[in-house]
Order: C-alpha cells, then structure tokens, then sequence
C-alpha cells in the first residue's frame, strides 16, 4: 500500500504538469460565453481535482460573464469537470462500483482497491449521472437503428425475450397504487433480453451464441418498454435475420408488445412457467394427497412436452370440477385456451427452438435483484432506473463502446 501511494504521488505530480502545461488556458482579455455576451478575464482560479493517481491542483483561467451574473472557465470543459471534483477516470470507477455495490461499502472498496478517498454520497451521485448519460447513449442508439439497416452479421434466429419483476421503491412512488397486503410497496420493472442462435448441440438442442445477449429495461409503462425492446432488437439486427422468436410468460402486456412490434415474429410461452399453472391446479385439488398429486402433475407435463395442450385443458377441467375448485379451473383453463398456439413445445423442439427463458430469468436476478433489490432498499423510480441503465451497458459488454463514445464526443 505504501509503495502504491508513492506510485500513485509520483504520478499525480507528472499529471498536474500535464494539465497545468497550458498556463491555466488562458484565451484572450474577452472571451463570449455560451450565449454570445461577451465575458471578460477576471484572473486564474485554482481546482483540486480527484484524480485515478490522487489529488492534482488544476489552474484555470477565469471569465466573467456580466450579463448572465456568471462565471465559467472553459478549461473545466475541456477536461470535462465542469461542476465536479472529480475527474473522469474516478467517475468511471464510482459509478461501475456504485452499479455493483450498495453506496455505503463502494466507497470503502474505491480507496481499498483504487486509493481514492470518495464519500458514499459522492459514489451515488456519480453513478446516477453517468447512469443518465449511458440512459441517453443507449437511446440514441436506439433511434439510429430505426432510420437505418443495421450492418451485423446476418443469424438464422434471433430471440426476443422480456418479463417484469418488482423493485422496491419509497412510498411516494406508489400513491395510488394497490399491493397485496394495502398499499403496493414495489415498482415492476421490465427487463428485455436479446440473444442469437446460430446452432444446436449433437442432441439437436438449441445453442445461445457465446457473448451475443444484450439487455434493456426500466421502470415504465408497457407502452414505452415495447419501444425500448423494439430499438434494442433493430440495433441487433433483427431486419437481418432470417427467424424472429419471442419468449416470455403468460403476461398479457408481453404479448401485446409482441403482436404490436414483433408481428411476424413466433411467439413461444416459456414451459417453465407453463408447468407452474397446471401445478397450481394440483396443489389446489390434490395438495393433501401426495400420492396422487405427483403422478397428475407428471402426466400433464408429458403432455404438454408433446404440445398436447388441449389434453391439459381437459384433465384441469375434470380434476377441478370433481374437487369441487371452479374458479382456479376456469382460470387456469383460460390460460392455457389463449396461449395454446404458443405451447406447441414438440414442434419447436422439433425445430431446434428455445422453449424456456432462463436466460431472462437469470436476467431479472443479476441484472436487476442483486443490486436493486437488497434488503432495507428503497429507490426512486428515477434513481432505479439510472442504476438499471448502467447494468444492463455493462451486461450487454457495451461498457467501453460507452466510454469510447464519450470520449469522443
């Protein structure tokens, strides 16, 4: 650790020369400002500035600028520190730390890994910021794809995939909306997935193509999410490639996005949540009689891997109507009646498909569970969502696009 600080000292002052080369940028007697007033040189001012390498005395040529009742030193923006401490190499590593760890102990690692001494606050405000700034790459992106082709490699099969999970939020965020148990304590935040398949193993089961997931999400409206997911899928590619599937539940919003932006596409409900519904009906009318529960539930699933739903349908009917439990049949009956179409797991088998969506299952849960839904949490809609941002840049592998681009800009 000591050679470290003598290290990262030795490369502060060899940084402050750097920076400070310039005089302080000094750029005339009168300089205009943003809006054109003219703004006359009042003398240097001097920055601490939080560097990867510790604290560097930044001089910076002052400008006044009397009509606004301002001041701004155009150094600060060329460094891009304008209204921060802290340099970009340091808000870089805030906010990655801070989109993986709770604030209080992501400023504790920074000085134990990095040797920056930052506070927990400062962790936060710099996650949320660069979180709104990756919040805006990824649109931009979004919005060039829909008024350009995508130049990607062409894939026999791209998968859509989304589902929602709640995040827990402070009590302002859910006026007005109602919960289990009274008033909602959670926010349902909608995760969208992208992947490519190009490939079955000897078996003939599908392969994810290694490395081409991608996320996106949000605490939002239906409305907008179908958007955002329909960007995301032309960003990949998906004019380009020669089969669209999308997966998800039995959620009504997922498919009315999916008959909205994905019309041509195939549309697969996961087994795995397929399997949870026919299980309801067993706990409900057979729960106490174990014996009997197991063979009914092993014989539905034989069933619905061979795309016999409407075997399914039949055995609920029969099982609920003897056990006397109309309602949960009625309602599970419907389930599987409206999404037959997308339950002909035989067939997609047959085909080399997907049929389950681990992939946003595991999505839901790294992406967004192990950060956002931690004990004793509670976010803002707006906070969450820039901390959604930025995991789902950095599990897509876009970290450095983000960073490349920024610093370009």
């Amino acid at each position: 650790m000591v050679i470290r600080d003598a290290v990262h000292g030795i490369g502060a002052r060899m940084l402050g020369g750097l920076i400070n080369a310039d005089g302080g940028d000094y750029r005339g007697r009168v300089i205009p400002c943003e809006k054109g007033h003219p703004s006359p040189f009042e003398g240097y001012r001097s920055k601490t500035l939080v560097t990867v390498v510790g604290p560097v005395s930044v001089k910076r040529a002052y400008y006044a600028d009397t009509e606004c009742h301002a001041g701004f030193c155009p150094k600060d923006r060329a460094l891009a520190i304008e209204g921060t401490s802290y340099s970009p190499g340091v808000r870089r590593m805030m906010s990655k730390v801070g989109s993986y760890r709770p604030f209080d102990p992501a400023h504790e690692d920074l000085y134990e890994l990095a040797g920056s001494r930052v506070c927990a606050k400062e962790v936060e405000r710099a996650a949320e910021r660069v979180g709104h700034e990756v919040a805006a790459y990824e649109a931009a992106h979004g919005e060039a794809a829909l008024s350009a082709t995508v130049l990607t490699k062409p894939v026999p099969r791209i998968y859509v995939c989304m589902d929602g999970t709640g995040v827990p939020v402070v009590k302002r965020e859910t006026e007005g909306c109602k919960g289990k148990d009274g008033q909602a304590k959670t926010r349902e935040a909608k995760l969208g997935c992208v992947f490519t398949q190009t490939m079955v193993d000897r078996e003939g089961r599908p392969v994810r193509d290694e490395a081409s997931t991608s996320y996106t999400g949000a605490i939002e409206s239906a409305e907008t999410f179908g958007w955002r997911l329909y960007q995301e899928a032309k960003r990949r590619g998906m004019d380009r490639a020669r089969e669209v599937n999308v997966l998800g539940d039995g959620a009504p919003w997922i498919w009315n996005i999916a008959d909205e932006h994905f019309p041509q596409a195939r549309q697969i409900v996961d087994l795995y949540h397929a399997r949870e519904h026919y299980g309801n009906v067993a706990r409900a009318c057979l729960g106490q009689e174990k014996e009997k529960m197991y063979p009914w539930m092993e014989q539905r699933r034989c069933e619905l891997d061979e795309g016999g739903v409407e075997d399914v349908i039949i055995a609920i009917k029969r099982l609920s109507i003897h056990a006397r439990v109309k309602d949960i049949g009625e309602r599970e009956m419907g389930y599987f009646e409206k999404n037959k179409e997308r339950m002909r797991y035989a067939a997609f088998r047959a085909l080399g498909l997907f049929v389950g969506s681990g992939v946003l299952e595991a999505g839901c849960r790294s992406v967004i569970g192990q950060r956002l839904k931690q004990s004793g949490m509670h976010w803002t809609v707006e906070g969450a969502n820039k901390i959604i941002a930025l995991r789902c840049n950095i599990m897509s592998n876009r970290w450095e696009d983000f960073w490349e681009q920024r610093a370009r800009a």
